[in-house]
C-alpha cells in the first residue's frame, strides 16, 4: 500500500455541528432533525431529505446560500475533528504511506480544513474538483492525486453508496468504518461485508493493519493543490450525512441501500 485517501463527513469530521446548526435555522430541535435524518439512513436516502420532509420543497442549495448571506455561513474547526484522526493520520505518515483528504464537500470546507494543518499531504473538496461522489470523475482524481496504482491506493470512508461501492469499481482498495448513522446502519449488511477489504471501529486499527502490506516509503509530498482544480459552480446538499453547518458539492446520485447499488 502507498496511499490512504479519506472521506471527510463522518469519516474524520463529526456531523453534530451541521444538523443542530440546520436545526437552528429551521426553528426546530435539534432532535427533530437528528430523527429524521436517521429516518433517510434506514430507508437508503441522503440526509438532506429530513430537510425538504421539515420544508417540503425546500431549495437546499438557495437554503446554503441564505445563511451564508446572513452570516450563518459554513464553520469548521478542531473541535469538529474525531479524536483519532490526528494520531491516526501522523501513525499512518509514520509507516511511509503517502495521506490524502478528498471529501464531497465544499471550497469553503476545503480552506476551513486546511487551515487546521492536519498530518496529510493534500486536502482538497469536490467542489473544488468540480465533481462529486460518487461519481467516477471523482474516483478518477483521487487516483491522479494518490501517484499510485488503485490496488496500492486505500480509500476509507462510511458511506457505501458514496465511499466503498464507487472506490471499489474504480480499482481501489476499500475500508469501511463503523461510525455515524450510514457507517453503523450498514456495516453489516451483505454488500458491505463482501466489498471492504478491511472494516474498523477506529481509524487508529488502521496503522497495525497496513503495516504488514507492504507499505512503501512515501514518495514527494503530492504536488496537485486545490488552485489547481476547477470548482464547481455551487455549494449544495451535504451528503454521507454531512461534516459542517453547511452543505457541500453536489451528489451525483441519491443515497441507496447497498443491496440496490450498482457499478
Amino acid at each position: 500500500m502507498e496511499t490512504i485517501v479519506f472521506d471527510i463527513g463522518e469519516t474524520l469530521v463529526r456531523d453534530d455541528r451541521l444538523w443542530a446548526s440546520w436545526a437552528d435555522w429551521l426553528g426546530v430541535p435539534p432532535h427533530t432533525v437528528s430523527a429524521l435524518v436517521g429516518a433517510s439512513v434506514v430507508q437508503g436516502r441522503d440526509g438532506t431529505d429530513a430537510l425538504r420532509v421539515l420544508r417540503p420543497g425546500m431549495d437546499v442549495t438557495e437554503a446554503y446560500h441564505a445563511r451564508a448571506a446572513a452570516g450563518r455561513g459554513e464553520h469548521l474547526d478542531e473541535t469538529d475533528l474525531y479524536p483519532d484522526v490526528r494520531p491516526a493520520l501522523a501513525e499512518l505518515r509514520a509507516l511511509g504511506l503517502r495521506v490524502v483528504v478528498a471529501g464531497d464537500r465544499s471550497a469553503r470546507a476545503g480552506e476551513l480544513l486546511r487551515k487546521l494543518d492536519l498530518p496529510a499531504d493534500l486536502v482538497v473538496t469536490a467542489q473544488e474538483w468540480g465533481v462529486a461522489k460518487p461519481g467516477r470523475e471523482f474516483f478518477a482524481r483521487v487516483l491522479e492525486v494518490s501517484g499510485a496504482a488503485p490496488e496500492a491506493t486505500l480509500y476509507v470512508g462510511d458511506h457505501p453508496a458514496d465511499d466503498l461501492f464507487p472506490a471499489k469499481s474504480s480499482g481501489l482498495r476499500t475500508a469501511h468504518i463503523r461510525r455515524g448513522p450510514y457507517g453503523h446502519w450498514w456495516a453489516d449488511h451483505p454488500d458491505v461485508l463482501e466489498t471492504a477489504d478491511w472494516r474498523v471501529d477506529a481509524l487508529t486499527e488502521l496503522p497495525a493493519l497496513l503495516a504488514g502490506t507492504g507499505t512503501r516509503r512515501r514518495r514527494a509530498p503530492v504536488t496537485a493543490t486545490p488552485a489547481d482544480t476547477a470548482t464547481a459552480p455551487d455549494p449544495a446538499t451535504p451528503t454521507d450525512t454531512a461534516t459542517d453547518p453547511d452543505p457541500a458539492a453536489p451528489t451525483a446520485t441519491a443515497a441507496v441501500p447497498p443491496a440496490e447499488v450498482r457499478d
